[in-house]
């Protein structure tokens, strides 16, 4: 499954973003806010969705800066957040570190920017190289450490 949030600072792109995942097909739940709140935090939202993440599935956070939204997610064991803001991160991000979680940012992003780095994000595969599966149990194994 594929999981989106946003604070106010994001919910604009969010919303957005929900539009091009319609035209395209792709399911996705939105774990909120569901209306702008100019009071709202984003360790709601990012908690929240990271928490929801499981086996395969995939979220989508936005907040102003992507920072936020980023720290958050990865206080969540089984969860490597990544802050995006070009297409070779993107790719990298799954590629090599197998990423589940795309935080970007409200404020520095255009949608057609964003876009991009979500079509990006989402049709990079992980590769199953043995030394980036080798990094992934190191982080896996530090998780067992908290």
């Amino acid at each position: 499954m594929l999981y989106i949030g946003s604070d106010h600072a994001g919910f604009r792109l969010k919303e957005k973003l929900k539009e091009y995942l319609k035209k395209k097909k792709i399911k996705f739940i939105d774990i909120g806010n569901k209306h702008y709140d100019p009071e709202d935090d984003y360790p709601d939202f990012g908690y929240k969705l990271a928490k929801k993440i499981k086996g395969n599935d995939k979220g989508i956070l936005v907040c102003g800066s992507s920072f936020g939204v980023c720290i958050v997610a990865n206080k969540v064991k089984g969860i490597r957040a990544v802050s995006i803001h070009n297409l070779r991160e993107a790719e990298f991000s799954r590629l090599h570190n197998d990423a589940n979680v795309i935080c970007l940012s409200g404020w520095h992003l255009s949608f057609g920017h964003a876009k991009k780095l979500l079509e990006k994000w989402l049709n990079t595969k992980f590769t199953d190289k043995t030394r980036h599966l080798r990094r992934i149990n190191k982080i896996r194994k530090i998780e067992k450490c908290k």
